[in-house]
């Protein structure tokens, strides 16, 4: 049995050992990996990405992530290829093949079928005179790093240098296609990566929601429309629409006096008020209202025309934190 030194050793020459595979990696990025780039980037279809055993895996995860960042992409099983599954591959696709030997016979059928039908390939192997990266339109080939294993056997450096470079694949077709935090939405609507790119105009209180009242309005109509609207403020609009002030709560209690309901809005209100637009991250207006201690915002257009409110609640539930 090893003991806790001996083992923390081992999996630093591990990570070591794939951290000089993954800089290897880099420090070769060159033409091939451009014209792979664009070979994905002119494909009309989908992009068809498959290998066999640790290779799949890997290949799953580069189709989800193609597909995650605007890419249409799925994962094909070689084996499942080769007994009816090429009939889901076009003449517009491009295909993705990985092997670390650049020789799996599962990949024989569906490589012949991207040549027979002129379907690009791009080949991702360590073997640069191997049947794949001899077949292929491209062969990305990884550096010769050894396996982290130590009988060099399981594959562990080689699918890690797979996994970066569909990773930059990906990223790249990403930046050349200008893909937006907003695309990105689209793609993840759920889950912590939804929440996080919600936007204030998705969860603000709009059309009749919205308490807004005149700065003649008398601060007795005032407290009606902040208690019907349960938003815990009124805005004060002036003769063009804009937002020229809000009442809140606060001003409320700062302004308590008998003759308070007969007050004008004008006479009360906070004057220009913290706004925000309505493409504007919900997580960055609740961190606004944090920093102000404020509990609601007014959502206003270009003009200063107020188009909705955001209540810090409704970023709690919505989960945005």
């Amino acid at each position: 049995m090893t003991s806790a030194a001996e083992d923390i050793a081992t999996a630093r020459k591990v990570l070591a050992t794939e951290a000089e595979a993954l800089s290897a990696l880099s420090a070769g990025l060159g033409e091939a990996f451009v014209k792979a780039v664009g070979l994905l980037e002119a494909a009309k279809g989908r992009v068809i990405v498959t290998g066999m055993g640790k290779s799949g895996h890997v290949g799953r995860k580069i189709a989800a992530t193609l597909a995650s960042t605007g890419r249409p992409s799925f994962f094909i099983h070689p084996a499942e290829a080769s007994h009816g599954d090429l009939g889901m591959v076009t003449s517009e696709d491009a295909v993705v093949a990985l092997s670390n030997s650049g020789e799996t016979p599962e990949l024989g059928d569906l490589v012949a079928f991207s040549r027979r039908f002129e379907i690009p390939l791009i080949g991702i192997t360590s073997g640069a005179k191997s049947t794949l990266a001899v077949s292929a339109d491209v062969a990305l080939v990884l550096p010769p790093i050894p396996e982290a294993c130590p009988m060099g056997l399981a594959p562990t450096t080689s699918t890690t240098m797979m996994l970066a470079l569909g990773d930059a694949l990906a990223v790249t077709l990403l930046e050349r296609k200008g893909f937006t935090a907003a695309d990105f939405k689209l793609f993840h609507p759920g889950g912590k990566l939804g929440q996080r790119l919600l936007k204030v105009g998705d969860l603000m209180h709009g059309g009749e929601g919205l308490p807004l009242v005149a700065p003649t309005t008398p601060m007795a109509e005032v407290l009606l429309v902040m208690t019907a609207k349960s938003l815990g403020c009124a805005g004060v609009t002036d003769g063009n629409g804009r937002l020229a002030g809000i009442v809140t709560d606060g001003d409320l209690r700062r302004h308590m006096r008998p003759d308070l309901p007969t007050l004008a809005a004008a006479e009360v209100m906070t004057r220009d008020p913290k706004t925000v637009a309505p493409n504007l991250l919900a997580a960055e207006a609740l961190r606004i209202m944090n920093t102000k201690a404020i509990t609601s915002l007014f959502v206003v257009d270009e003009t200063g025309c107020p188009v909705g409110v955001l209540h810090v609640h409704d970023c709690l539930r919505a989960g945005v934190a």
